[in-house]
């Protein structure tokens, strides 16, 4: 995993950062859910899936991952700790969440419960992806792909995916709704402001080693 290299530098900060970012991003999405106004186009295919076949919506969230983890194989993808952890975390702390949350009751408990669902998302991503141990399955697929077929744009690869899972998401009873639009239109601008606020420092560069060494002793000048 190329990624582990990073825990050599700050290991306890990105430690600490990128579990708390996958927490958060599990909080999140449990926020979202209760709101009941619509989820970003990943967990609409999850409920909708979750709704299908009984399972609780983490449960179904870590098996999605660990499938879509299997499709890094022929992109020759290698995961981090990051992308590890980020399969079995956020399922299980969205089931704990969901556990204790009830859903909003009232429109503006359910728009609270979507804009702190979704601004928490985009903090979530900052932490995470800040730690440099690694990408999501989902976003890892999208890069992954666009590294074997340079032809596509990141932009193209990543609509053709998301409509295909919202679609499905859709058709299978998943939420769509206003948080759907809301989502779309505000986690880049979120994820861009909140990346570089949490990005672990790189480490500094070695000393430039010297042009000459100094003279031995009795040296010709």
């Amino acid at each position: 995993m190329a990624t582990i290299g990073n825990l050599r530098h700050r290991p306890a900060r990105r430690l600490v950062q990128l579990y708390t970012g996958l927490a958060l991003y599990g909080v999140s999405m449990a926020l979202m859910i209760r709101s009941g106004l619509g989820l970003d186009p990943w967990d609409v295919f999850h409920q909708g899936l979750a709704r299908q076949t009984h399972l609780s919506f983490g449960t179904v969230t870590i098996a999605v991952g660990a499938l879509v983890l299997l499709l890094w194989i022929p992109l020759r993808q290698r995961p981090g700790l990051g992308t590890i952890s980020n399969v079995v975390v956020i399922g299980l702390v969205v089931d704990a969440t969901l556990a204790v949350l009830p859903p909003g009751d009232g429109l503006p408990v359910r728009a609270t419960l979507l804009v702190s669902g979704i601004v928490a998302n985009g903090a979530a991503t900052g932490l995470y992806l800040g730690a440099g141990l690694g990408p999501g399955p989902r976003d890892g697929l999208m890069t992954g792909f666009t590294a074997r077929r340079p032809r596509y744009s990141v932009r193209l690869v990543r609509t053709v995916i998301e409509v295909t899972v919202l679609s499905l998401g859709w058709l299978l009873g998943g939420t769509v709704g206003l948080g759907t639009v809301a989502y779309a239109l505000a986690i880049g601008p979120l994820a861009q402001l909140f990346i570089p606020i949490f990005a672990v420092p790189a480490r500094p560069a070695a000393e430039p080693v010297a042009a000459c060494a100094p003279r031995a002793a009795g040296e010709a000048a």
